[in-house]
């Protein structure tokens, strides 16, 4: 598959690309995508919830009330569930939500989603550029240009530039990675995928189809 390669004005340079069939034409596997997916986001848990329960309660140990002739229900302590203020019964306790993917797996879902956008058409492929200063509107002027200010965008840079990152900080529906940041999740959650000249040589040398 071909590309057109845009300026930053959302015109042609008149030079083409072509994708890697191992990389952008592959057979998409649902369930690799689906476990990377799932990773990611157990990956941003905190996993801090926490709740006392009866052990760590600190109250008084005396015995509100007789054991028995009350009419209601023996209480021994106060620190109980049942009262108000009582320790909690099976609450919340610290946990460590990651879990680990082998890195093949992680490479099939991302050539996965890859072949998706590319099939649906929502690949653009723009040459290296650079700000001389961090000015959001310049990163809104170069969205405007190629048609997708108001949709989700991922643009996936070559190499770190502050400049192109910190312009884009303050949008809402857009985000920018270097390319050995790229993950599935930010992939599946844009709408269009930017691709730089050079990010775009990282991914065609660098990504291969799993066997």
């Amino acid at each position: 598959m071909e590309l057109e390669v845009l300026k930053t004005d959302g015109s042609k340079t008149g030079k083409k690309v072509t994708l890697n069939e191992s990389v952008f034409s592959i057979e998409p596997n649902e369930h690799a995508i689906y476990l990377d997916v799932k990773q990611y986001l157990a990956n941003q848990r905190q996993g801090t919830s926490k709740t006392k329960c009866k052990g760590e309660i600190m109250a008084s140990t005396r015995k509100i009330k007789r054991q028995k002739g009350t009419g209601s229900a023996r209480a021994g302590s106060l620190k109980s569930p049942l009262f108000r203020g009582g320790g909690n019964v099976f609450g919340p306790e610290p946990r460590d939500y990651r879990f680990k993917l082998n890195k093949k797996l992680k490479r099939l879902a991302k050539l996965s989603v890859l072949t998706q956008k590319a099939k649906e058409g929502n690949i653009l492929v723009v040459e290296n550029f650079n700000f001389e200063n961090p000015k959001t509107k310049l990163y809104i002027d170069l969205m405007k240009s190629l048609n997708i200010f108001e949709k989700k965008s991922l643009l996936v840079l070559g190499e770190l530039n502050k400049n192109v990152y910190l312009s884009s900080r303050n949008l809402s529906k857009v985000k920018v990675v270097n390319h050995s940041l790229l993950s599935t999740y930010d992939i599946l959650n844009a709408q269009n995928l930017i691709l730089t000249e050079s990010s775009l040589e990282f991914l065609n040398s660098n990504l291969q189809e799993i066997k």
